[in-house]
């Protein structure tokens, strides 16, 4: 089928170099004025102004009228936690009160709470709410997602959590990432038995998801309450040795905790890093690995300090942006919301703020061939906004925004949910309720 996207006002296309962007390659996004888009067969054809592929679209095309408005990639959102069950709303509340992330994880909340209601959640259950959380993305612009395991740390549960992954990305529309992060914290039942723990990740589960193809990746959390240096060291190796690629969380509270490893061991990303030294952003740089930055998190704990992009973009380091979407940190889905919050609190322009967000975040998964830039053969995964200038993504702030959103060529933007749809009243009811 041949579709014809035109009227655009603004095709952002990120058409560039088939590499991550580092430097001044961030703001530079390949906008076209008064554009339009062939698909093939949900790939993309051409994209260039309207006036010059007038002639090459065919009379049996399906025209798209994007109404003078911004055309962008879809977002490719390269760090999630979208599998889980149950919320932590009653922590809100107590970090609202001054208790910290640490202390409510050493009490036995955080990422445990969680782990307890994942692990007593059906299958059905984990794929409603897996779904329910990739539609809030959907209608933000996301068409690509990475999704963690994490909240099992038992194997029954975390290979429950990457086939939920597996199923909801099978079924679409949403392309989804899987990777296994079984070393996100310590279960309870191996508190007194560490050692045992990261030897059971590393020589029984990792092999069986490797073998399995049920992953992609493996992450580690790498800090002073979940994995030490060593034992992260040993559980990526693993990984590594069955074929899985690397990623890992690294320097979010302390420095020193991870990122030279993320270096050492050839990582495809680094992330948080909010409290990163210049000497390892060095070995980042040498090493090729690109820094997920996730401001969400740091702005839900009510924190400050957030991850110095303006010297990792100095240094040639090629950022992305991600949600860092789960129940306790960064309870936010929507990429947008990331954009407004690199702006404003990490100092980057609305244009790196955008490259960040699509083709390095596809190269940091190794789709970029593929999804992040609307160029010729990739996929045709892309979003018509409400707005004419890319640059009102990151302004207005929090919007309730409803782009288009189109993966491989199909509208996909997620219906109102059943609840939400206006429904006639039962005036019987109503009566009944004014005679009370």
């Amino acid at each position: 089928m041949t579709i014809a996207v035109v009227n655009i006002g603004q095709l952002v296309t990120l058409a560039g170099p088939p590499r991550p962007r580092i430097g001044a390659e961030l703001r530079e996004l390949g906008i076209i004025s008064d554009a339009a888009m062939l698909i093939e067969d949900g790939r993309i054809a051409a994209a260039g102004q309207y006036a010059e592929l007038l002639s090459a679209i065919p009379p049996h095309a399906v025209v798209i009228d994007a109404a003078g408005k911004c055309v962008t990639p879809g977002f490719v959102d390269a760090h999630t936690h979208l599998v889980f069950a149950g919320n932590r709303a009653a922590e809100f509340e107590q970090r609202i009160a001054g208790a910290t992330y640490q202390q409510i994880a050493a009490a036995g909340g955080g990422i445990l709470r969680t782990v307890a209601a994942t692990r007593a959640a059906s299958v059905d259950e984990l794929l409603a709410s897996t779904r329910q959380h990739r539609d809030w993305m959907l209608r933000s612009g996301t068409t690509t997602i990475e999704a963690k395991s994490g909240y099992g740390l038992d194997r029954a549960t975390e290979i429950r959590m990457l086939q939920v992954i597996a199923r909801v990305d099978a079924e679409g529309p949403a392309r989804l990432v899987p990777t296994l992060l079984a070393a996100h914290t310590l279960p309870p039942e191996f508190a007194e038995h560490r050692a045992d723990y990261v030897s059971w990740v590393a020589d029984e589960l990792i092999p069986e998801v490797a073998t399995a193809r049920l992953a992609r990746y493996c992450d580690a959390f790498c800090d002073d309450h979940a994995f030490t240096v060593a034992e992260t060291r040993r559980v990526l190796k693993a990984a590594r040795q069955h074929g899985l690629r690397l990623r890992i969380h690294a320097e979010q509270f302390r420095p020193n905790t991870g990122a030279a490893l993320a270096a050492e061991l050839g990582a495809a990303t680094a992330d948080h890093l909010e409290t990163i030294t210049d000497e390892t952003l060095e070995q980042l740089r040498a090493a090729a690995v690109q820094p997920v930055l996730l401001p969400g998190s740091v702005f839900a704990l009510g924190r400050s300090q957030y991850p110095p992009a303006r010297r990792m973009i100095e240094a040639g380091l090629a950022i992305v942006l991600a949600t860092d979407f789960n129940p306790g940190s960064s309870p936010i889905a929507s990429m947008p919301m990331m954009l407004s919050l690199a702006c404003l609190h990490m100092g980057i322009s609305p244009a790196e703020a955008l490259t960040a967000a699509t083709i390095n975040a596809a190269r940091s998964l190794d789709l970029g061939n593929s999804v992040g830039s609307l160029e010729p053969g990739k996929e045709a995964d892309f979003a018509i906004h409400e707005f004419d200038d890319y640059r009102e993504l990151a302004y207005f702030i929090a919007a309730p925004a409803r782009p288009r959103v189109f993966i491989a060529g199909n509208e996909v933007t997620p219906a109102p949910m059943d609840f939400l749809v206006p429904k006639p009243v039962r005036r019987d009811v109503v009566r009944l309720r004014r005679s009370d």
